[in-house]
C-alpha cells in the first residue's frame, strides 16, 4: 500500500527509516481488526500462514536482529524443532499477547537505534550457511532489512485478509482511523 511516510526531520534518516518501519507495522497490526483469534488463525489458502503467525513472525524476528545487533542472546531463539512455532499461536498464546510482545520489543528497538552513535556501526552475523562467512552489517543496512522483512509479511497479510472477509488494506486503514 502506497502511503506518504514523513521524516521526523528534514534530513532525519534514523527517523525516516524508524517510520518507514512503523508504517509496515501498522500494516500487519491492521490486518486482525475486528478478527477473532480463532480467525486471525485461520488459513484460508493453501499457505499456512495465517495473521496470527504472521504477527508472531514478524515480533520474534524484529526482536532477533535487535538482539544479534546488541550482541545478546535471543531470548525466543527458534530451533530446528521449534521453527514452524514462529508461524503459528500455541498452547495459551493470543493475538493481544503477541502484539503487546511486539510493542515492548519496538520501544526497545527505536531507543536502541536513537542512542547508536553511527548508522555505520556495524555488527556480526551469525555462523549460518545463508551469511557470508564473517560477515558484518551496518545498523544502516538492519533497519534497511527489517522494512524489508516486514513489507513483505505485510502483502503476505494482505492478502490473507482479504482472502478472509474481503476487507483491502485501504479499508483497514479507514477502519483503524475511525477506531482512534
Amino acid at each position: 500500500m502506497v502511503t506518504h511516510v514523513p521524516a521526523e526531520a528534514h534530513g532525519d534518516e534514523r527517523g525516516a527509516l524508524l517510520s518507514f518501519i512503523e508504517a509496515q507495522r501498522g500494516g500487519l497490526r491492521r490486518s486482525v481488526l475486528g478478527l477473532t483469534d480463532e480467525q486471525a488463525a485461520s488459513r484460508p489458502s493453501a499457505s499456512e500462514l495465517s495473521l496470527s503467525g504472521l504477527l508472531k513472525h514478524v515480533s520474534e524476528t524484529e526482536l532477533g536482529w535487535l538482539r544479534m545487533a546488541q550482541q545478546q542472546p535471543n531470548e525466543k531463539q527458534r530451533t530446528q524443532e521449534t521453527w514452524s512455532d514462529s508461524f503459528r499461536l500455541v498452547g495459551d498464546e493470543s493475538v493481544a499477547a503477541v502484539l503487546e510482545f511486539w510493542d515492548a520489543v519496538v520501544v526497545e528497538l527505536e531507543k536502541f537505534v536513537r542512542d547508536l552513535p553511527s548508522l555505520d556501526d556495524t555488527f556480526p552475523l551469525p555462523d549460518q550457511p545463508w551469511f557470508p562467512k564473517e560477515g558484518r552489517v551496518s545498523m544502516r543496512w538492519l533497519l534497511l532489512h527489517l522494512i524489508e522483512e516486514h513489507a513483505r509479511h505485510a502483502g503476505h497479510a494482505d492478502v490473507v485478509r482479504e482472502s478472509l472477509d474481503g476487507k483491502t488494506a485501504w479499508e483497514l486503514v479507514a477502519q483503524a482511523q475511525a477506531q482512534a
